[in-house]
């Protein structure tokens, strides 16, 4: 099998400099964020980079690439600015997405803030049936959460209750966040296959579309948002073989937000990742 791995990369050089890098580590793939990840607004697109980018995809050498929204990004804030700036944010990278070689968009559900998950999760829901659009090539991605403070996807259920209240479903999928899901209360170390049962079940594995590979720093069901590089944390490298030779999860793309001392140090992870993948 070829596993489709990659890192996040920056893409303040542009989508060329930022394949370059992917490239240089070993990956096939790559995460960037659509714009700052504390807010502000997007850069122009550059034709030239795009087409670069493009080539790249095209040959092979890069695939199913993940675009991440702006962490400020919360339609499920209580108030109404904060709502807006999710709203035309959001709306707008769908938009740069239909240029850009670049099918998945991957974003935090957002917080409710004391409001209750279920009010959270209606404006959700009515932001994303606005933005949204039936021919959108897009998929969009809700992202499990490990659920500190009043973090919505904290749950499958969550993450259901949201797809239920949405039109154009088909552009709907998951990214399971490894060091969340675990912090949240899922077992991935000791109970992988329980746990696919279980989103199977109330989400349905065809929508899982992509995993971000994360060790965690703190304990399991600790509801901590603490990543850590593979193997170094509370879930183990054991696990993470399991998980990339799954055969349920095996040909999904993972993506590596793991800490780094330097941006070439993902290679190491990228290479003992692919070694666990060479008898399939």
């Amino acid at each position: 099998m070829t596993l489709i791995i990659g890192p996040h990369v920056s893409i303040a050089g542009g989508y060329a400099r930022a394949a370059k890098d992917a490239l240089s580590v070993g990956a096939n793939t790559f995460q960037f964020f659509t714009r700052n990840p504390r807010g502000g607004s997007a850069r122009a697109l550059d034709p030239k980079d795009v087409e670069a980018l493009r080539e790249k995809v095209e040959s092979g050498e890069l695939v199913s690439l993940l675009a991440h929204a702006p962490y400020t990004l919360n339609m499920a804030s209580a108030k109404a600015d904060v709502r807006d700036f999710a709203r035309r944010a959001f709306h707008e990278d769908l938009k740069r997405l239909e240029i850009l070689p670049c099918s998945l968009y991957n974003f935090h559900p957002g917080s409710h803030v004391g409001q209750g998950a279920e009010a959270g999760i209606a404006f959700i829901t009515d932001i994303l049936n606005e933005v949204m659009w039936e021919d959108q090539t897009t998929t969009v991605l809700l992202e499990a959460m490990s659920g500190k403070g009043s973090e919505i996807g904290r749950d499958f259920s969550e993450l259901r209750a949201i797809i239920d209240g949405i039109t154009y479903t088909e552009h709907i999928g998951v990214c399971l966040d490894t060091c969340h899901i675990f912090s949240a209360g899922y077992d991935i170390k000791d109970q992988l296959d329980a746990v696919l049962e279980e989103f199977d079940r109330v989400v349905g594995l065809e929508r899982l579309k992509a995993l971000h590979l994360n060790d965690s720093k703190t304990p399991f069901h600790s509801n901590k948002d603490r990543h850590e590089r593979l193997g170094e944390g509370s879930i183990g490298m054991d696990a993470f073989k399991s998980i990339v030779t799954h055969p349920a999860l095996r040909d999904k793309p993972f993506f590596l937000e793991t800490p780094q001392k330097n941006f070439k140090d993902y290679a190491e992870e990228i290479t003992i990742l692919r070694e666990f993948t060479k008898e399939f």
